[in-house]
């Protein structure tokens, strides 16, 4: 049964509530975050050493995904909202003993990781040599601290959402963005020229390496006064119950596979993009074929989904274990509805000017410093293609929540398997066919099928599991925003074919100027369509910020 549209449109505002003050935090943390990529672009290019820092610096996030990333989002956060649901005090003490066992395993795997660091880049990188590998190797040393780092500012983002706290977690990434922003500023100033592995300084490699590291260690620590604020007092205990540790380790396992078959995927797309960048470097086709040009398109593709997706997903998850648990299967699909239309809302229209406006974009952002406007091309291809996959991969991540919020791990893991399959094949398939200047733009194609698979399978599945899937409400709402993001399209390709014509968007200043006025004039257009065909998350969306403007009543 249908949640009536009065529940429907409670919900959806309470959603917008929540997330609205994550998604300010969000945004803030991915301007800056945008700033540090573009200056570490200018700074390092997108060739051989460029390679070597971005490949070393994703080892943690890998590893940090693999072993805890998961188990942390979508097995604890469901966990704790159970245990407290039960019995309040004895919640909290469960929430210190699983916080202990954390602290731990990441002590311990942050050890192991970096006495592996040649290991890993030969894994990801087996294409470096000399010098490049290295570096490469200086840099994992240093970088693979922020393991121990990432998993206590994860898990301690769980126990503040957990407790209805979510700006902080949304907002500590600022801090390392600036320090970054800083290193990146600094290494320009006391270099001259492009740097590659071989010319690079011991001066130079450290300001990189420390720096880098100590942004993550103070993104961390700032969470600290807001745990204290939310009542949290860590208190190392290991005394676990009987069967506590079992039900950690049967849905740990299954999201451990999940999240096992994901970074598998990772890892062979990293090998073959930066084997792709390496073979065009030695046939004189230049150094901007390889995983930089990828990496940097997949932090402007995160950049929507990071700003409304997760700031969903994270108010959502808390809510739907709530419902799951007390049987409300209704409330379950009403929630997940609400959060995947609220969320679409501005993750499709991002994805058409993304597609649209990509070579304004890479332009405004990488072409400076060591980044030439062709290297700047070559990521707008890349980040074309992930464009394609922003709406399906949302979708995606989206419905895995909602088994999250069961308990049920067992089912995102199988079809993980699918979707890592899948997106390992069709990566494969682009190396082997593709010529090498389309082989990374062919790999983003292979993650957006990759995505659909994904988010076909889960309806599929999660149709059967809520008995409906709120389909009325949901398809119909995306045909209107499909219609309303038409006359976007127009206008944002129309402002992109008239600056072409006028001389190209290859330089700074015409390219900044079609994209604002592409993004601000087409996004006009597609709320005023929105709002004639009658979108009620636009009219939800502009109420609740309007009641938020001064002078307005709240």
């Amino acid at each position: 049964m249908d949640t009536p549209p009065a529940q429907e449109g409670k919900g959806s505002s309470g959603i917008l509530k929540s997330g609205a003050i994550m998604a300010v935090g969000t945004l803030a943390s991915r301007v800056t975050g945008f700033l540090r990529t573009a200056v570490i672009v200018a700074a390092l290019g997108t060739g051989l050493l460029a390679n070597a820092y971005n490949t070393a610096n994703t080892i943690p996030n890998q590893i940090y995904d693999l072993l805890l990333g998961g188990i942390l989002t979508s097995v604890i956060v469901p966990l704790l909202v159970r245990a407290k649901q039960r019995d309040r005090v004895a919640g909290e003490q469960y929430e210190q003993r699983v916080f202990t066992l954390a602290v731990i395993g990441l002590a311990v795997l942050t050890l192991v990781s970096v006495l592996l660091a040649p290991l890993f880049i030969d894994i990801l990188a087996g294409s470096y040599s000399g010098d490049q590998r290295q570096v490469a190797i200086l840099f994992a040393r240093f970088f693979l601290p922020q393991l121990f780092f990432y998993g206590v500012g994860a898990f301690a983002g769980a126990v503040l959402n957990t407790r209805g706290s979510f700006g902080a977690p949304m907002w500590a990434p600022v801090l390392n963005n600036l320090v970054v922003i800083a290193v990146g500023g600094a290494f320009l100033t006391i270099t001259t020229g492009r740097v590659d592995p071989s010319s690079i300084t011991d001066q130079q490699l450290m300001l990189l390496s420390i720096g880098t590291t100590g942004g993550i260690v103070l993104q961390t620590v700032a969470l600290w006064p807001s745990l204290r604020r939310v009542g949290f007092r860590w208190r190392p205990r290991l005394d676990f119950r009987r069967g506590e540790l079992g039900e950690v380790g049967r849905m740990a396992g299954w999201t451990l596979l999940y999240v096992v078959a994901a970074q598998a995927a990772f890892a062979v797309v990293t090998a073959l993009t930066n084997r792709a960048g390496k073979l065009a470097y030695v046939q004189g086709l230049g150094e901007g074929y390889g995983y930089t040009p990828y990496f940097n398109a997949y932090q402007l593709f995160q950049l929507p989904y990071a700003i409304v997706g997760v700031s969903v997903i994270t108010a959502l998850l808390p809510r739907m274990s709530r419902f799951a648990a007390e049987g409300k299967t209704a409330d379950v699909r009403a929630a997940f509805s609400s959060g995947l239309r609220l969320s679409s809302v501005i993750i499709m229209p991002a994805a058409a000017l993304m597609l649209v406006l990509g070579p304004e974009i890479t332009t405004v952002l990488f072409a400076h410093g060591n980044t030439t406007a062709d290297d700047a091309l070559v990521i707008a291809r890349v980040m074309q293609m992930f464009a394609i996959a922003l709406v399906p991969f949302s979708v995606y991540q989206l419905m895995l929540r909602v088994f999250y919020s069961y308990g049920d791990t067992r089912t995102p893991a199988l079809i993980g398997l699918v979707v890592t399959s899948t997106n390992i094949a069709m990566a494969f398939t682009a190396y082997n066919v593709l010529d090498l200047k389309w082989i990374v733009v062919g790999i983003a194609g292979g993650f957006a099928i990759s995505n659909l698979v994904g988010t076909v399978t889960c309806w599929l599945v999660l149709r059967r599991k809520l008995g409906g899937m709120d389909g009325r409400r949901v398809i119909g709402g995306h045909l209107k925003l499909l219609v309303a993001i038409w006359p976007l399209i127009g206008f944002a390709y129309a402002a992109h074919t008239v600056a072409d014509a006028l001389g190209g968007v290859d330089a700074m200043l015409p390219a900044l100027a079609t994209l604002v006025a592409g993004s601000v004039g087409g996004g006009l257009l597609y709320v005023l369509f929105a709002k004639l065909l009658r979108v009620e998350e636009i009219q939800t969306t502009i109420a609740t910020f309007a009641r938020r403007l001064p002078g307005r009543a709240k």
